[in-house]
């Protein structure tokens, strides 16, 4: 098979620009040659390094939090537990290690990774073996019941849209063929669907980003918590407000990569727009967004991590620290990161947030 520069450049010779969100999700999801569909980018040996990699701390926190919404919604007997974009399948083990210890939670969780990689899905089998687990392609394919749903790291992944300020107009931004390869190029007039005060004024060459699949999906958690008992935690790295500006960007093995060059060898990810988010899953309540560090404090993880590091020696101790830094202070992800709640409207605050 052709490579994906290759097809993608063939598709432009012949119809002509594409939109950077159909760019971006043949680089990732492309069935043969996409980012995710053909390689494990995680750990320190891949592209990327997520939370639940750095440390089993961040895992048993989310474990906890769930435990709490779990009895919030009246401690069902059954419970369909989702994990969106379940990578490894490391968040998951190490949170239901931690729901472990309160028997009647474990006893309800029906286990559901929403999953579109079928090589993912089977990482994700071996790093869950003794579990009875069930995936689903879509989060449309999940069954009724109350929910809880764990999303870290997933919204950041799906395509956007990207718009440029142009003489006035907005235009979609599009990316077409210019030697030696790929290059942004200004498309058709199209107004971006965000705030009016921040388009109307925006100087000339500003950059609006968009990304209908994660309003999609917003839409759709909400909805299906609004009609059943539900709460949803969204984790990822991005704004707490709309607002204009270029978030694109690749990563491979650890480093800054040029976004349009070999599509499919890196990944492209772009700064959720979290006001977008919690106004799409309407009528679902939102709480939030506080930032990661806050988020794991409030729950215990400096407690928790004083506890592994009086159970090891030196170095467990300072490899604890490390840990804790990374996940925690402003200068790592504790800032960047923000935390994101969506609840049924007649739930209380969830674990982590002020009511």
């Amino acid at each position: 098979m052709a490579s994906l520069t290759a097809l993608l450049a063939e598709r432009i010779r012949l119809g002509g620009p594409v939109a950077v969100a159909d760019f971006m999700a043949e680089a990732l999801f492309h069935p043969e040659l996409g980012y995710y569909t053909s390689r494990e980018p995680f750990g320190a040996q891949g592209d990327f390094t997520t939370a639940p990699e750095i440390s089993q701390m961040f895992g048993e926190m989310i474990g906890l939090w769930a435990i709490v919404a779990w009895q919030m919604l009246g401690s069902p007997e059954r419970l369909v537990f989702v994990e969106l974009g379940p990578g490894r399948g490391t968040l998951m083990s190490d949170m239901l290690r931690t729901i472990a210890n309160v028997g009647a939670c474990r006893a309800a969780l029906e286990i559901w990774l929403v999953e579109a990689s079928p090589r993912l899905a089977a990482r994700q089998a071996q790093t869950l073996v003794g579990h009875d687990i069930h995936w689903a392609e879509r989060f449309d394919d999940l069954p009724d019941g109350p929910m809880v749903l764990v999303a870290n790291e997933l919204f950041d992944a799906l395509p956007i849209r990207q718009h440029v300020h142009h003489q006035g107009r907005w235009h979609e931004r599009m990316v077409n063929l210019e030697a030696p390869g790929f290059a942004f190029t200004a498309g058709p007039h199209s107004r971006p669907d965000l705030p009016d005060a921040l388009l109307d004024d925006a100087p000339d060459g500003a950059i609006a980003e968009t990304c209908p699949a994660g309003r999609t999906l917003a839409a759709a958690i909400g909805a299906r918590i609004a009609r059943q008992p539900g709460l949803a935690l969204v984790i990822d790295y991005g704004h707490p407000r709309s607002a204009l500006g270029e978030t694109l960007q690749a990563v491979s093995r650890h480093r800054f990569h040029p976004v349009l060059e070999a599509p499919g060898s890196a990944d492209l990810t772009a700064h959720v727009d979290f006001e977008a988010l919690a106004q799409a899953a309407m009528p679902a309540r939102a709480w939030g967004t506080v930032t990661q560090g806050e988020f794991l404090k409030r729950l215990g993880i400096e407690t928790r991590a004083a506890l592994l590091a009086q159970a090891g020696g030196p170095k467990v101790s300072a490899d604890i620290a490390g840990q804790l830094r990374r996940l925690i202070d402003s200068d790592e992800m504790g800032t960047l990161f923000k935390v994101l709640a969506l609840a049924h409207p007649a739930l209380p605050a969830p674990p982590g947030f002020v009511g």
